[in-house]
């Protein structure tokens, strides 16, 4: 008799963590380097000496766009909303949105609302 094993998400850590108003980044032991999409092994060296560890919550600004038209029904009672990539300061760079009016380069921190049942990632200055 076998036993169906419901699969587990690489990204279930992440998820796990912004339910715990926390963002969680993949770390390399064998490089050091930095990453928040989930993989098997390391995107710089290759190694799968990966361990989950917990951000600060602070980084900076790289990237930022307005979103005017929503891509579905769902985020429609949001536009016009920011969606920024943010470069933490440990290194890992995510994708979040933001507080109207941050700019590349801006310090910022994180901070978490729940929108339809999903906790998302809000970033202000």
């Amino acid at each position: 008799m076998t036993t169906e094993q419901t699969p587990v998400s690489l990204a279930q850590a992440y998820i796990d963590g912004l339910a715990n108003s926390e963002i969680r980044f993949q770390h390399c032991t064998a490089c050091g380097h930095a990453q928040t999409f989930a993989h098997d092994a390391c995107q710089h060296c290759g190694a799968e000496s990966l361990v989950w560890k917990t951000s600060s919550g602070r980084g900076r600004i790289y990237a930022a766009t307005i979103v005017a038209r929503a891509p579905s029904d769902a985020f429609r009672a949001l536009a016009p909303y920011t969606l920024v990539v943010v470069e933490m300061q440990e290194g890992a760079r995510i994708m979040g949105h933001a507080v109207p009016g941050v700019r590349i380069n801006d310090d910022v921190v994180a901070s978490f609302f729940v929108h339809q049942g999903q906790t998302l990632i809000r970033f202000e200055k």
